[in-house]
């Protein structure tokens, strides 16, 4: 399909924040496809498959982590990326970097480092993502990070929309390489939001029924999803329950891709540049009102019903404990921390505090049960519930 004039094109990018020289066998691939390529090779993207996505350290190998997660984002943005015009290559990118910043055990792991950073800035796991692209994960010769495009970056800065106040890390980086942070992100940006939420509230489902914290009664007591159960059970008559309700799921996933592109066509009717986009007063891709209620509805449902179920919300004291534990730890006795980070480790504040949580924020769910083990000699308990 040709490019839409409202799509970001790699090559009028505004560049990288250094300069690199170009010089070697590196291919015949546009900026946004290497950027996608040096998240997809990063160490800060394989760690994502230690890391939470619903349920904490889980036992068995069918629930999916951050990685899988971010597979499936990038499957469902590259679809409508597709549709619209945009430009594949930056939507996925955008997608397989947007949780890089989250830490071991999800948010209670964000809320734990927030709480210790307090005094010191807090934590975001969003500005993390970026602190972690832009500043610690540094594979290449001549320059910290990554060095990913400006438009890649401005996508994963602007996740949830314009920043009007941004918080210490973010606001650092913006110093440094200006990502236009009131203004709106690109379409491939705004695509990959909308396809984190259409996969998570949805695979968030599968994973919820597998553990056994949803039901199908549960579900069916939302108005849409029973009407979308009647069809699955007429078309596909005979079939298993267990089968159904995958059926259930992937089509509700197709109801809301094939909204949200119908949406936001009709939205951009108009529209002619990028630089429209980024000047509207809001966002083009979006859910029709009446999908967006449901939209609204399924998520008060999942909060309701899994995210803050009493055994999840056991499971996450008990999360927040093991990294509020770990950094006062290393606070106290910097000894402790391996020596490649201890060597680094600032000799003044809010620096030397927030060193420590780069370090714990990389972490795998099960590197930091390791490092607990490590540090206090007991494994901790009840941290996986499936």
């Amino acid at each position: 399909m040709d490019r839409a004039p409202y799509a970001s094109d790699p090559a009028r990018s505004r560049g990288r924040e250094f300069v690199e020289d170009r010089l070697g066998p590196r291919g015949p691939r546009s900026e946004f496809q290497r950027d996608r390529d040096r998240v997809l090779h990063s160490i800060a993207f394989r760690r994502l498959a230690g890391k939470t996505q619903v349920f904490i350290a889980p036992d068995g190998d069918h629930y999916r982590v951050r990685l899988t997660h971010s597979l499936e984002v990038a499957q469902i943005g590259r679809v409508m990326a597709r549709a619209l015009g945009l430009d594949e290559d930056l939507t996925e990118a955008l997608c397989l970097a947007h949780d890089i910043g989250h830490p071991p055990f999800g948010h209670p792991g964000e809320e734990a480092l927030s709480a210790a950073l307090q005094a010191r800035g807090g934590f975001d796991h969003n500005e993390q993502c970026l602190r972690t692209l832009m500043r610690l994960d540094s594979p290449y010769c001549g320059h910290s990070g990554l060095n990913l495009s400006w438009e890649t970056l401005e996508g994963l800065a602007k996740h949830n929309g314009p920043v009007k106040r941004p918080g210490w890390a973010l606001e650092d980086l913006d110093a440094a390489f200006p990502l236009d942070l009131a203004r709106q992100p690109s379409l491939e940006a705004q695509v990959a939001a909308l396809a984190d939420d259409i996969a998570y509230d949805n695979h968030d489902i599968d994973d919820g029924l597998r553990a056994g914290f949803l039901d199908l009664d549960q579900l069916i007591q939302l108005d849409f999803l029973a009407e979308q159960w009647r069809a699955v059970e007429a078309r596909f008559h005979g079939a298993s329950h267990a089968a159904l309700l995958r059926e259930l799921v992937r089509g509700q996933i197709g109801l809301m891709v094939n909204d949200a592109i119908v949406t936001t066509r009709a939205k951009l009717e108009g529209i002619s540049s990028v630089e429209e986009v980024r000047a509207a007063p809001e966002a083009f891709a979006a859910f029709s009102p009446a999908m967006a209620e449901q939209e609204r509805a399924l998520k008060r449902f999942m909060y309701a019903n899994l995210y803050h179920h009493d055994r999840q919300k056991q499971t996450a004291e008990r999360a927040r404990s093991v990294i509020a534990k770990l950094f006062a730890a290393y606070h106290q006795d910097t000894k402790l921390l391996p020596e490649s980070w201890r060597l680094a480790l600032p000799d003044r504040e809010p620096v030397r505090s927030r060193h420590i949580a780069d370090f714990i924020a990389g972490m795998t769910d099960y590197y930091a049960i390791a490092r607990y083990r490590e540090v206090f000699g007991t494994v901790p308990k009840g941290l996986s519930n499936v």
